[in-house]
């Protein structure tokens, strides 16, 4: 099942039942899909409609899963649930178009969800519009970009396709960091002022790069790319532009050095974000502030997102979620089975609580990323817990 119709069919089961054929007076016949209004007759039937209506994978009380079997659908699936589009005004002015392929062009993609554009991140594959992203765009309707010439399609790389009879403007290209930088021209030129900050990621380490997306779509900063040792053209060019910018270089030195740190340094203010693995390079970019500058979560009150290491196209197709909604950052884990250590012990600390009544306190929520071979439904179970608010007692007893 496609995951525009699961979406669909976990929610429009409420009111109609989804699938399944109806007989001559029009009632539906799927005997997958629960009857409302008839209790089940056993607690096998109730665990059955229970499932019918996708729960607990779903959702639960604390968390939604956008549960695509890839990117290309999750991508898909994350640009309905920021863009309902049943409305005038939940359609977007334009979509991005990027090759599933290309990890570091829809990484710097996500750019273009910051503002003005909104423009969420949708996948081609091989040169062609694989059925979720169409049915994403026919349900989407993107109204034109007033600020991108109209566009309704933002097509990013020379290797991404174009969808038919959509206005679009075309960022061409195959170098990552030539492309980065027309992303960012692109921004610049429909926002009509430079960002001043720029984000530098590693361009051979995708798993250390994947928290750049979400930090680009909610504060407008280009991800730039960079070598270990070596620092292309495109990106220096882009650097030069703003006259000595903040410098935020996501990652250890393994993925960018600390000598090329130094030359960054040149260039202006640089800094490093960066933990030892991609669970802890994670937590320490949606910890990180610098003034107005970064994502700054060390208290409770939040929206996360979480995805699996394994999946890179999941950052892009997350950015929505981090520059709309909750606004949330990208939270990875290493295993579908087990939730990392050092991820648990980060949500235990800002773990929401409240003292008298819980009406008044603030929530976490966390967007699982992928279906049960990326997330498990037992670490959805554990993430959902370690979002509960939970009581503070401060009578010492």
């Amino acid at each position: 099942m496609r995951l525009a119709t699961m979406v669909s069919c976990a929610a429009l089961v409420l009111l109609t039942g989804c699938g399944g054929s109806k007989d001559s007076s029009g009632t539906r016949t799927n005997p997958s899909a629960p009857v409302l209004g008839q209790p089940a007759k056993t607690s096998a039937g109730a665990k059955q409609a229970a499932l019918a209506l996708g729960f607990p994978g779903f959702a639960t009380k604390n968390t939604t899963r956008v549960g695509g079997a890839d990117p290309i659908a999750d991508a898909a699936g994350v640009a309905q649930a920021v863009y309902p589009g049943a409305a005038a005004d939940s359609r977007p002015g334009a979509v991005t178009i990027v090759d599933a392929a290309d990890f570091r062009s829809s990484i710097s993609a996500a750019q273009l969800m910051s503002r003005p554009l909104r423009a969420p991140v949708l996948y081609s594959q091989a040169g062609k519009v694989p059925r979720a992203t169409q049915d994403a765009i026919d349900a989407l309707k993107p109204t034109g970009a007033q600020k991108a010439g109209q566009a309704q399609v933002i097509r990013v790389g020379t290797a991404a396709a174009k969808p038919d009879g959509l206005k679009s403007t075309d960022i061409g290209g195959t170098d990552p960091a030539v492309i980065a930088r027309a992303v960012d021209r692109l921004v610049t030129s429909a926002a009509g002022k430079q960002s001043d900050a720029v984000i530098v990621a590693p361009s051979s380490r995708p798993a250390f790069a994947m928290p750049a997306a979400g930090l680009s779509a909610k504060t407008g900063a280009p991800v730039l790319w960079a070598d270990a040792n070596k620092l292309p053209p495109a990106t220096r060019a882009a650097i030069k532009s703003r006259r000595r910018p903040r410098i935020y270089v996501i990652g250890p030195a393994a993925g960018i050095s600390d000598k090329l740190l130094a030359r960054l340094k040149k260039l202006g203010t640089a800094e490093r974000v960066s933990g030892a693995d991609p669970v802890a390079n994670a937590i320490a970019v949606a910890r990180y502030a610098d003034g107005g500058f970064g994502w700054n979560l060390v208290d409770p009150g939040h929206g996360l997102v979480f995805a699996s290491v394994d999946r890179p196209g999941e950052a892009a197709a997350a950015a929505a979620l981090a520059g709309s909604g909750t606004y949330g950052p990208l939270l990875l884990v290493t295993d579908p089975d087990s939730l990392p250590k050092p991820l648990e012990a980060y949500l235990l600390d800002i773990q929401p609580g409240y003292d008298k009544d819980p009406v008044r306190g603030v929530y976490n929520h966390g967007w699982l990323m992928g279906d049960e071979t990326a997330i498990s439904i037992p670490v959805q179970a554990r993430l959902d817990s370690l979002l509960e608010i939970q009581s503070v007692d401060r009578s010492g007893r």
